[in-house]
This record gives structure tokens, sequence and C-alpha cells, in this order.
């Protein structure tokens, strides 16, 4: 099991060997052109993808066209991992190899790719950062929120941001991304990408932005009894709802074992702004050669398109439909 998969493969080309010619499901150890380690998994064209894939800092995931078939293949860009990136291939492939479809392969795989995600990310602590822990706190709200709206299941099901998708929200035909700031701080927000606020067709977009402050104790929450709160209400609802919770928190990169008790929160209000043609924001797409932009808005630009949060939450609960701009 701790034999490199790749030492066999031709190096300065793209090679590919099945991981398990007796496998339920066609994953393939592969090399890219430049000698890069990867995992393929294969599938037919008629599966349907998933709109957005998580971008992540030392792994390239995508999809890829093979003659009449399609692929995830999940490429290794930082070298100095490939050990540590071969147990997480052999876990994916074991997580998939249960799965009846192929569908199934396919969602356990990019599922079980994000728990793994924080292990091969250089350069930090165990820990959540402050901005991390700020941002976890404005989307657990919305979160609370769509539990109000929709139920449960509903509301888990549409939290996209764990896995790391480009919208943090995904409703059918509505598409929420949720911003959180200190209310005392310069009137921007921070986009971390040029497809946070890109259009997708049939769909509307949202900007909720949340204002998430450092209180003094007894004053506020730790982030801990914030997820707590939410852990609760998943704790009663049906098991499968809560399997999706604890997939979803565990990919944020909480951990109930760490110790978040030196910092306590508040959440405040937030504001709503629907993302139109005329909004503040990178238009895409990007010309060629020009990608991972970071940008700020301000939040006086968004006036004009501001609604109400009981209009989002009407519109929400209607499955997006009545919404007139």
């Amino acid at each position: 099991m701790t034999e490199d998969p790749w030492k066999a493969l031709a190096p300065g080309s793209v090679d590919a060997r099945r991981v398990d010619p007796n496998g339920r499901h066609d994953f393939f150890w592969v090399v890219s052109g430049n000698g890069e380690p990867g995992l393929l998994l294969r599938v037919v064209p008629s599966l349907d993808e998933p709109k957005q894939l998580p971008k992540m800092r030392n792994l390239d995931i995508a999809f890829r066209t093979l003659g009449d078939d399609r692929a995830l293949v999940l490429i290794l860009k930082d070298g100095e991992q490939r050990e540590l990136f071969g147990t997480l291939c052999r876990d994916i492939i074991s997580a998939a190899e249960t799965a009846v479809t192929t569908a199934d392969a396919l969602q356990r795989t990019i599922r079980r790719t994000m728990r793994w995600h924080h292990l091969l990310r250089s350069g930090r602590s165990d820990l959540l950062d402050i901005e991390e822990q700020r941002g976890l706190l404005g989307e657990l709200q919305f979160l609370r929120r769509l539990v109000d709206l929709l139920g449960a299941y509903a509301a888990i099901e549409a939290w996209k941001g764990p896995s790391g998708s480009a919208k943090d929200f995904e409703l059918d035909a509505v598409l929420v991304e949720v911003k959180a700031r200190r209310g005392a701080s310069k009137p921007f927000v921070q986009i971390s990408s040029e497809d946070q606020l890109a259009d997708v067709d049939g769909c509307r977009l949202f900007l909720v932005v949340s204002a998430v402050d450092a209180a003094i104790k007894p004053n506020g929450k730790t982030l801990t009894d914030h997820v707590l709160e939410i852990e609760k209400l998943y704790a009663m609802a049906e098991p499968d709802a809560y399997r999706l919770w604890e997939l979803a928190i565990a990919d944020t990169g909480f951990s109930f074992d760490d110790d978040y008790s030196d910092r306590r929160w508040t959440v405040g209000k937030t504001r709503e702004f629907e993302v139109l043609e005329a909004f503040p924001r990178v238009e895409t797409p990007l010309r060629t050669g020009v990608s991972r932009v970071r940008y700020s808005i301000a939040l006086e630009a968004c006036t004009p398109f501001g609604i109400e949060a009981e209009a989002l939450d009407r519109f929400i609960a209607e499955g997006g439909k009545g919404w007139t701009t």
C-alpha cells in the first residue's frame, strides 16, 4: 500500500494504468504531460456533472473529455505532497468502490477529496483563522435561515460552500453568495474569485452580507457554541440530513476537538442584494491567461441593487417563482 503507484508510468507523457482490473468503477493512476501524479475516474458523458468543482491550492480537479467518455481527473500540483496524495487517492478509491452507481461514486470521490483537502493545505495551523471563522459564521447564519424556510434536509443539501463551489448556496434557480464583515469596518466586501459573482444560466444570483463581530465575554458566543446550535438542529433531523451536515461541517475545516474558547462572536443583521447586469463586479469570462482574480466591492455601489430580506426569503420558499425585479 505504500508503493508509489505512479512509479511504473512513463515520465514526460500522459500515461495511465487501471487501479484494479476487477474494480467496480473505472479508476486509473495517471501522470500528466508534466509528470504530475493524478487519479482519474472515468464516467459516461450522459452523467450529470456538478455545476462547480472545488478550487484547491495544491490540487487540480476537473472534468476532461477522453474520446467518447468523460472523466474526473485529480492532479497533484505540489510534488512534495506525493506520498500523502497517494494515501488520499487510495482512501478515495476505497470510499467510492462501495458505491453501486457511477453517479454515487463520483459524488463520494468529490466529497472525500474535500474532507482530505485541509491536510494538503500548506502553511496553516489546524485552527481556522479569524477571517475563516467569520466567514463560517456568516454561512451558518444563512444555513439556519434556510432550515426555517425549507427544512433541515433541503437547507444542508443547498450548502455548497464547504465543498469549494463558487457559490455558497445553490437552490435550484436561486444562487446565494454569503459574505461576512465587521460591522464597523470600511464598507467593502472581499470577492475571492472571478466565479463568485459570475452569472449562471437559468439562475438568479444574490449577495448576502452579514455583520459578524468579535465580542468580549460575557457577550457573544465562541465559534464552537455557534456550531453546536446548528448541530442540535441536525441531531433532531432525519438521518440523511444529519449525515450531510457532518460531511459539510468537516469540509469547512472545523472540528469539535479544536479549542476556539479564546474568541467570542456576535452575528448581526444582513443586507441583501440581487446581482444583476450592472452590479459592480469583475466581468466574466476573463481574458485568456487571466485567472484567480481577487477584488473588493464597495457596498455603497451595491445600494441600487438592495432588496428586503423578507422578499428574498419569500422567493426562496416559493422555489424561485414569482420574483420581479
